[in-house]
């Protein structure tokens, strides 16, 4: 029995000096990495350097006139071409963090080299703001039956953590490759603020007669964003079957007819929320004329008016982006004739997206 012990610990220092030898390489194929890292970022830098100089001769030389006008349509499409080579070449490095990242986390890399783990962070982010739906919508309902200071204060608090939460990781989403648009970044940030000023606005008259109107809109946002949620995720999940590159960000690479069919559904929900945020402007706007008002209600009134007229205005301009991104698809798939093949047609595809869809639901 003792012979035996001695053994296995033999046999595990054995085993350990394995592991040694690995983590010694290991260590050297991170240096390896950091190096080849930096050079690529190197040879980016000078590529754009170049093209910034080759743009500007073209247009000189434009201007100048006497050039084969086909060799110079040609550069101006290799130009193009080699920009977007090169945001494909930097999706596969670590950024830097922008300001806001740098307070809140310091110089910590939250770059995500993996095309998988991009996705699964994503996949994360649209699962968190789903849950944090639910409660508050339950949370909702709860202070809309009883009268309860310390629970208001708890949901509304908790409204407060959850747009920072969001504005911290929309941020790494922007480091790793994202788009999503500065007006629904400069949203959440707003929201934040919003709810902090509603956490500190004193039980008076005025809140007790916007309380119930504010729980009723949070109720119906909360439904609104999980409609958004199966929209995002059916999108993500569709792109990712279809080999799309960007995870990211679910409009990237393109406008596909079937997008369109889920966010028609979508947009009367979404235009009767920002009616709802008008409305409290409003009713906020009449309440500031009472005389137990305080500051926090002209100050929120201008707040729910300022998200109406954003979220309104950023919605409508996305429609006409979307048709015009549909026509163009379908022009490419005319002019390169893309086939598809034999043992596999357009209804085979359309059949397997929709497997994919049934299986998310």
């Amino acid at each position: 029995m003792t012979e035996s012990v001695f053994d296995e610990w033999d046999e595990l220092s054995g085993d350990y000096k394995e592991l040694e030898t690995t983590n010694k390489v290991y260590q050297l194929k991170l240096e390896e990495l950091d190096e080849y890292q930096k050079k690529c970022q190197k040879n980016i830098t000078h590529q754009r350097y170049r093209m910034g100089i080759i743009t500007k001769n073209l247009q000189k030389l434009k201007k100048q006139g006497g050039a084969d006008a086909s060799k110079i349509e040609e550069l101006e499409t290799n130009l193009l071409k080699r920009t977007a080579q090169l945001f494909d070449v930097e999706q596969t490095l670590p950024k830097q963090n922008g300001i806001y990242l740098k307070i809140i986390l310091g110089n910590v890399n939250v770059s995500i080299l993996n095309k998988e783990e991009k996705f699964k962070y994503k996949d994360e982010y649209e699962k968190f703001k789903l849950v944090l739906s639910i409660i508050g919508f339950a949370l909702a309902l709860v202070n809309l039956m009883t009268r309860f200071r310390p629970l208001e204060l708890s949901y509304i608090f908790l409204l407060v953590w959850y747009y920072c939460t969001l504005t911290i990781r929309e941020s790494i989403l922007k480091v790793n490759g994202s788009r999503i648009k500065g007006w629904w970044r400069f949203h959440h940030f707003f929201s934040t603020v919003s709810a902090g000023i509603l956490l500190i606005w004193p039980d008076t008259e005025t809140w007790s007669l916007f309380r119930d109107q504010f729980m009723w809109f949070n109720a119906y946002i909360s439904v609104v964003q999980y409609l958004q949620f199966v929209y995002q995720r059916g999108q993500l999940y569709r792109l990712k079957a279809l080999g799309e590159r960007h995870n990211m960000d679910i409009t990237i690479e393109g406008f596909h007819s079937w997008m369109w069919r889920g966010l028609s559904f979508l947009l009367p929900f979404l235009f009767v929320g920002y009616i709802f945020q008008l409305y409290n402007s409003y009713a906020l706007y009449k309440l500031s004329f009472l005389p137990s008002a305080t500051w926090h209600v002209p100050v929120l009134s201008f707040m729910f008016f300022v998200f109406f007229v954003g979220n309104t205005t950023t919605t409508i301009m996305v429609i006409p982006n979307k048709l015009r991104e549909k026509v163009i698809l379908r022009y490419r798939l005319m002019s390169q004739r893309i086939s598809f093949p034999k043992n596999l047609n357009f209804q085979d595809k359309t059949d397997k997206d929709k497997a994919e869809t049934k299986k998310l639901d």
